[in-house]
């Protein structure tokens, strides 16, 4: 097998789903690799491409200074699949129209298959769900297309060349809302493109455990919370160094209850590895007093962290490298993944760290989604019990603290988030769902206690369906469930007179509320 193959290239227009595109690819067993938008032809050819993907972009088609590629990839020397606005660039470049949307669409959409051939071969129903994400549309298709589905709000929602070596298509086949969306890419990664498979996860932990080992020529020291990112991180890196590896948990004092005791027994007693426990609350507690704003707090969070690191770095003899469990969804809000990209917000372990980090940062995870990094925790040998845990921001509770942490919110939100997980857990529903937490934030609502009317807090509950985290659905919980998170929420902690339930999907929102 050969591994130096790329299979299938990603253009790399700037939008958030970018990168899932190359997770879909893989998980069909077709190595994909990104790039960005305006590679040339021929070091793709050099490459070995079989077939281009371009992804979808928050730019226009038709403003002057729009991101476009290379002028031969859009006329089909390569098999060529348009998304959004690659789409839309296709359907431009080859001479038909894009304009303004008079009624935009984003979120589900209803798509009308009108030719089950190409892109919607073995797809047997009419009518499908699709993710549509577009402020623009073709207003005229080019002469040598033809029309494949259509939506209510776009008439020619995919396209296929006459020849069948170019698809456009307006909606987001990569996202787990779409259905049959893996099928379409199988189509044309099989089909139109001839491609062979060549990626497996064994392979990835194979070449990244080789390639740590020969890179990683000093000391190591692994930033590790207990949850799969790092711990898998950890694990690589034993693998690659062994005992030059020194993993270090930091207690910022924003952790879900009993964490620090659990992630202590799971790297000693089942992981193997030694562990540093660093008890850093307080100064964490103090840097973050007054702060308001959720960009700031995930930045002071990630520059204390970096600071107790290189303390204890330079107490503990000459490391040379720190590293981290980041995964690509920390790397995509943190719009660290192309000079197009958009910022959704600061991860502490992305944008939070200082530029005049002394410690070189090693990231072997960063390409990867959530779901991959299970699976590669699964082949190394990770406790189930941390590879199924559900995912906890490395700012902890103070991105689910709407406004300054205090003490008193930081009581709340801690028991109220243990209460959650309780609930989820008794009910069978915790390995049904991706995440569930609870947030509140200043609001002071009126509540009947006893005989007594007293102001509270509001604490919120989120629990959502998901694959990756790039998007995420509200899960429809059964009302005893809920019941008892509000019940419980409100009966056994001080100061809360009122509980909600979050209804919103990722996009618009995120799955973290800050």
């Amino acid at each position: 097998m050969n591994n130096d193959k790329v299979g299938i290239a990603v253009l790399d227009f700037g939008g958030q789903y970018s990168h899932l595109i190359c997770r879909r690819v893989r998980g069909l067993g077709v190595r994909a690799r990104l790039f960005p938008y305006d590679t040339s032809l021929e070091h793709l050819k050099a490459s070995d491409v079989k077939g281009v993907i371009l992804s979808g972009g928050p730019a226009s088609v038709y403003d002057t200074d729009a991101p476009r590629p290379d002028p031969g990839i859009l006329q089909g020397e390569l098999p060529v699949l348009g998304i959004c606005y690659g789409y839309q660039l296709l359907v431009q470049d080859r001479g038909g129209q894009v304009t303004r949307s008079k009624r935009r669409e984003y979120g589900k959409a209803s798509l009308n298959i009108l030719s089950h051939a190409g892109l919607f071969a073995g797809i047997t129903e009419k009518r499908v769900t699709c993710w549509m994400s577009h402020g623009d549309s073709a207003r005229r298709i080019p002469t040598d297309f033809r029309v494949l589905a259509s939506s209510a709000n776009s008439r020619y929602a995919a396209l296929a060349s006459m020849d069948g070596k170019c698809y456009g298509v307006q909606f987001h086949p990569e996202v787990a809302q779409t259905e049959h969306g893996a099928q379409m890419l199988s189509n044309f990664v099989f089909g139109a493109c001839r491609a062979k498979r060549n990626w497996r996860m064994d392979d990835f932990v194979r070449r990244t455990v080789d390639e740590l080992s020969t890179t990683l020529s000093g000391r190591v020291l692994c930033a590790v919370s207990g949850g799969v990112d790092s711990s898998t991180t950890a694990l690589l890196l034993h693998r690659a160094v062994g005992e030059r590896l020194q993993c270090v948990f930091i207690d910022h004092g924003l952790l879900r209850e009993g964490e620090t005791a659990e992630v202590r027994r799971a790297f000693r007693d089942a992981m193997g590895i030694d562990l540093v426990m660093i008890d850093a609350a307080d100064r964490f507690l103090i840097a973050l007093k007054g702060i308001h704003d959720p960009e700031q707090k995930r930045k002071i969070v990630g520059r204390v962290f970096a600071d107790v690191f290189e303390e204890y770095a330079r107490k503990s003899g000459s490391f040379k490298f720190l590293a981290q469990g980041t995964v690509y969804p920390d790397i995509v809000e943190s719009g660290r993944t192309s000079k197009l990209s958009a910022k959704i917000k600061t991860h502490h372990n992305v944008g939070g760290l200082p530029k005049d980090l002394s410690l070189d940062v090693v990231e072997p995870l960063k390409e990867l989604y959530k779901d991959e990094v299970r699976k590669v925790a699964e082949i190394l040998g990770l406790p189930a019990s941390i590879r199924k845990r559900h995912p906890f921001p490395g700012p902890g509770l103070a991105v689910r603290i709407i406004g300054e942490v205090t003490p008193d919110k930081l009581r709340v939100c801690r028991m109220a988030n243990k209460v959650v997980e309780e609930v989820v857990v008794k009910h069978g529903l915790y390995d049904k769902v991706w995440q569930a937490l609870a947030y509140l934030g200043d609001d002071q609502l009126t509540g009947v206690l006893g005989d007594e009317r007293k102001s509270g807090h509001q604490v919120t509950v989120k629990v959502v369906e998901s694959v990756d985290a790039m998007t995420a659905d509200w899960a429809r919980l059964p009302y005893d469930a809920l019941e008892e998170m509000s019940r419980r929420i409100t009966n056994e902690i001080e100061g809360v007179v009122s509980v909600s339930y979050a209804v919103s999907s990722k996009p618009p929102s995120t799955i973290e509320p800050q």
